[in-house]
């Protein structure tokens, strides 16, 4: 369900019935209700519709304008009796007093769609606000571009950030234990080297706990140094904390950890963290690579040794074809880089990670221009509308 509080001018000649006549096929479109409140109600609600249904609507709204300062006003208009052009003034009013806004104007689908990149938008602010990202150990040698601003997203977003030294994971990694769960479990019914299971899902257990020890919503690890200490590689656990709903990241990049929380938020969806590997400009595609995914995602996997070491467990999935967002900010939410493709297929080479997806995609520049780092987050369905709305919200 969603509010919307009316304004309208007693002169208007457009007749309460073709008013909710537009509320109804909004609603169809939506799938939902739209239900008119007070004004009370409409400002208590974090997500709320303010309905300009005439003109002559604009006194209406300075009678009220002083309650919504601090609000983002979303100006729903169905174009009728001269309602876009009081929109139009309103919105104008609101802009030149510091005010925030915009008006939903359009055919009913566009409309329908906005109004959900809008409220999916809030959704996700609203439940980072106050959350942490963890880091067991440092960001890996090799990420000379992937660094971050603790203070900006706190700023902005409200979200923390908490820094854990890998020695307490190796210490945690010694117990040489873990909880099973549906993922474990099934792990153990494949073919695979049982000792080799075993240590990774060891590296599994000791994640769990010291993001549960620090109240941690996502984490990144600095995985290639377990591949000298304890001889294997986190891509396991990494999977099963990501199909559990942990956002958990590899190589200690928080700035991928810290899109992973956005768009995962956003979306609602699975998230695949993986390196832009391959480019065919002619065939217009791309191939995206990691060793490691939720077991969520994926149409079938299977396991796999980590690709660059030769050792450990590694999740090898394929795709159905279908949407995709392809997304990455920066460490300081100050950019980011959103696109809209398909999945073509999942083709398999070794001299790329074990997970490999191909995306066909309309536009290279950015990725050879100017990108955000290596990582990128990819996510099935179509969701740069709502990433867009996500950023319109933030502080400066």
């Amino acid at each position: 369900m969603i509010d919307f509080y009316q304004i309208r001018s007693p002169l208007s000649q457009m007749t309460d019935e073709r008013m909710k006549r537009f509320i109804r096929l909004l609603e169809q479109e939506l799938g939902e209700e739209l239900r008119q409140v007070s004004l009370t109600d409409y400002l208590r609600d974090e997500f709320a519709l303010l309905y300009v249904a005439s003109g002559g609507s604009e006194g209406y709204f300075l009678e009220v304008f002083e309650q919504l300062k601090g609000r983002n006003c979303y100006i729903l208009t169905s174009g009728e009796s001269n309602s876009l052009a009081a929109s139009m003034e309103i919105l104008s009013y609101l802009k030149k007093r510091g005010g925030a806004g915009q008006i939903l104007h359009g055919d009913v689908v566009s409309v329908a769609a906005r109004i959900r990149a809008l409220r999916s938008a809030h959704r996700a602010v609203h439940a980072l606000h106050g959350k942490k990202l963890g880091c067991i150990g440092a960001p890996s040698s090799w990420l000379i571009a992937s660094d971050y601003d603790a203070d900006a997203v706190q700023r902005r977003l409200g979200l923390g950030f908490v820094q854990i030294p890998m020695e307490e994971l190796l210490s945690e990694i010694a117990q040489n234990r873990y909880e099973d769960n549906e993922y474990t479990e099934r792990f153990k019914s494949m073919a695979f080297d049982r000792a080799e299971l075993e240590k990774a899902l060891c590296i599994y257990g000791a994640v769990k706990r010291i993001s549960e020890r620090y109240g941690l919503c996502g984490v990144s690890v600095r995985c290639f140094d377990l591949l000298d200490t304890v001889h294997s590689t986190g891509c396991l656990a990494l999977s099963i904390l990501n199909s559990l709903g942990v956002y958990a990241g590899c190589e200690g990049d928080m700035p991928s950890l810290l899109s992973m929380a956005v768009l995962g938020s956003v979306s609602g969806e699975d998230l695949f963290m993986c390196n832009p590997s391959r480019f065919d400009t002619k065939e217009g595609c791309a191939t995206f690579a990691h060793c490691t995914l939720p077991l969520t995602m994926p149409a079938r996997f299977c396991l796999n040794t980590h690709f660059e070491s030769g050792i450990g467990v590694a999740v090898q999935g394929s795709f159905d074809k279908g949407d995709c967002t392809i997304f990455k900010c920066a460490g300081d939410l100050s950019r980011h880089f959103v696109q809209e493709g398909q999945i073509l297929d999942t083709p398999f080479s070794d001299a790329l990670c074990r997970t490999q997806v191909r995306v066909g995609i309309d536009d290279f520049s950015y990725y050879l221009t100017d990108p955000i780092g290596n990582h990128h987050i990819l996510c099935k369905g179509r969701h740069a509308q709502e990433i867009e709305a996500f950023f319109s919200l933030l502080n400066p």
